[in-house]
């Protein structure tokens, strides 16, 4: 039975990911990679779509789950009445094809076991053809095909693969699920318990180099393996979240896929993996940065495909009925043809953080950058959809504003602080008169407050970014003033909304309503702390901690409501808040900045 989104552990091989619930059942897999049509789809529609469930005969969810140390490898145990038994999932790291491996381990007693593989290929829609070749079971569907191995008996019957047996204490029964093209040869055949030790050591040596020593530790590390999992390893890029159309609303329309890597999340990931000590994680990102992004800087997307490929286009699956009846199920993302002014900023800002931190960079990739210079000067003033790409009417939004004048802000450090040529003087008379506009038409007097866009009475979360970024010092009192406005007119029960989705008349085009965004909510902490209210910002980063489920894993959102995450799970963002608030916190991110001065003081 489907679980809430809270219910589902993560495993994955740095180009896919399962989600694994705690009745044993994986739920959600798309195979060969994240954004390819899903084989277990079960979280969609239990009905028409597939899974994997194993664990003991009589059901229900498990005693305990548990991550083994600093890795993926999921352990699931239940005790019934006739003994405890353990079930350890994992996808060892990406060798000739992408594996599941599923190991049923005897704990105590005797238990008995059932597995049951109900395989449908694109997102539910297709029954593939079941045969068995030698001692495997093969599924085909067009261009697709999987593999079946385990030594004991299975029945196939309606489109399922069943197992019953029993398992004694000290016993181990292996299950291995491996993809292949149907039109190549098989896929070799991989080793259970060699693949476990492959992948824990492959999660021993990564976490050495973490580098983090400040509180909260275990949450940190937890959330640098879960952005490390959602690293497609291949080109570097990190997606947004391993899922699509997990809703952001419970029985509404807010479905959205979030299998793809968005351009402005690239300087708060940068500042999560620096700032934990994954500099080749942070130059791979860099580097799939600069590739997305070269050719024509006014045709610049928002968001792209894992590889790069920036066509992304949208349709729905009419046959899915949704997680608990949320519909559309959507298969890509119309947002990425939109206009979003801030991405120039942001992708600006993320090369300047890789250029401070001392990534190597080239004079091709400055010249990038100048494009982008260029394009921006002349563009920065259009109304755009905003960093939450709002379906209604495009609007001058000022955080769209602010970080326009921190890409312009950026190009000027470029040349005074390192050296780098470029007309650095127009640049200074631009970064002031995209500021004097942004504090003339997005400020109010009467409220103290910036708002939302030019002339709105609404409010916006990430104006809470405006002293992060540099455009305003955190001791000015129109940041303290804006700070005070957005946590009370934003808040939902201690966190934080993004926006009021019926504020200025409905600003975002869609109907209902959504749960508080947890990165934004980080990001309060974070300003919080930036005004020297250190206890009000450990108090809610406590409160964001108690969030997480019993993985230590984030969705989007949390419905206050309903006391449940909500959104596609696991969120990159979520994690990145995180980890830097974390960092800003335990006093981290002030130890590397002061070190990063005295280096360039030298």
């Amino acid at each position: 039975m489907v679980g809430r989104i809270e219910d589902y552990g993560l495993i994955g091989d740095l180009q896919t990911a399962a989600l694994v619930g705690r009745d044993g059942s994986i739920d959600w897999l798309c195979l060969p990679r994240f954004d390819s049509p899903a084989c277990f789809a079960a979280l969609l529609d239990e009905d028409r779509a597939g899974h994997w469930l194993l664990a003991p005969a009589d059901g229900g969810p498990c005693t305990r789950r548990r991550y083994r140390g600093d890795s993926l490898v999921l352990e699931t145990e239940w005790e019934t009445p006739d003994g405890t038994v353990r079930v350890v999932d994992l996808m060892p790291p990406r060798g000739e094809a992408p594996d599941v491996v599923r190991i049923v381990e005897g704990v105590s007693g005797r238990v008995s076991i059932r597995s049951e593989l109900l395989l449908r290929f694109d997102y539910g829609r297709i029954t593939p053809w079941i045969r068995t070749v030698d001692d495997e079971w093969g599924a085909i569907a067009g261009p697709d095909a999987v593999w079946f191995r385990t030594p004991v008996p299975v029945d196939h019957s309606d489109g399922t693969l069943a197992a019953s047996f029993e398992v004694s204490a000290g016993e181990r029964v292996p299950f291995v699920l491996t993809y292949a093209a149907s039109y190549g040869p098989r896929p070799r055949a991989v080793d259970a318990d060699t693949s476990l030790l492959e992948t824990m050591d492959f999660w021993s040596d990564w976490m050495d180099h973490c580098r983090y020593d400040g509180r909260w530790s275990d949450a940190v590390r937890r959330s640098v393996v879960t952005l490390k999992a959602l690293t497609y390893a291949p080109t570097g890029g990190i997606l947004a979240a391993a899922t699509t159309s997990l809703p952001e609303d419970l029985g509404g329309s807010r479905n959205w896929d979030y299998r793809f890597c968005w351009l402005r999340d690239a300087s708060f990931t940068l500042q999560a993996l620096l700032g934990t000590g994954y500099v080749r994680e942070a130059r791979a990102w860099r580097d799939w940065l600069l590739r997305a992004v070269a050719g024509d800087p006014a045709d610049l997307r928002i968001m792209y495909a894992l590889d790069g490929s920036r066509r992304i286009p949208e349709y729905e699956l009419p046959w899915l009925s949704g997680y608990e009846d949320s519909s559309p199920v959507r298969i890509g993302n119309a947002a990425a043809e939109q206009f979003q002014l801030d991405v120039w900023g942001e992708v600006l800002d993320g090369l300047h953080l890789g250029r401070a931190a001392g990534l190597s960079s080239t004079a091709d990739a400055w010249r990038l950058q100048r494009a982008l210079l260029d394009f921006l000067e002349g563009a920065w003033d259009r109304p755009d959809n905003s960093l939450w790409e709002v379906r209604g009417p495009q609007r001058p939004f000022v955080h769209s504003k602010v970080m326009a004048w921190a890409g312009v802000d950026r190009a000027v450090q470029a040349v005074e602080r390192f050296g780098l040529d470029g007309p650095v003087d127009r640049w200074r008379r631009l970064r002031q008169e995209i500021h004097d506009e942004v504090c003339q038409k997005g400020f109010d007097a009467d409220r103290n407050t910036f708002t939302q866009f030019y002339g709105s009475r609404g409010l916006d979360a990430a104006l809470l970014l405006i002293p992060r970024v540099g455009f305003l010092p955190w001791d000015d009192p129109r940041v303290s003033g804006t700070v005070d406005a957005v946590a009370k007119e934003l808040d939902q029960d201690g966190f934080l909304l993004r926006y009021r989705p019926d504020a200025d008349g409905g600003v975002d085009g869609l109907p209902g309503t959504e749960g508080a965004f947890l990165a934004c909510t980080f990001w309060l902490a974070d300003a919080l702390a930036g005004l020297r209210r250190t206890g009000e910002a450990e108090q809610l980063f406590e409160r964001l901690l108690g969030l997480r489920n019993d993985l230590g894993l984030l969705s989007e959102e949390y419905d206050v409501h309903a006391q449940r995450q909500v959104g596609n799970t696991p969120q990159a963002f979520s994690h990145v808040g995180l980890v830097n608030t974390a960092r800003h916190l335990s006093g981290s991110l002030a130890a590397h900045e002061a070190g990063r001065q005295a280096r360039e003081a030298e």
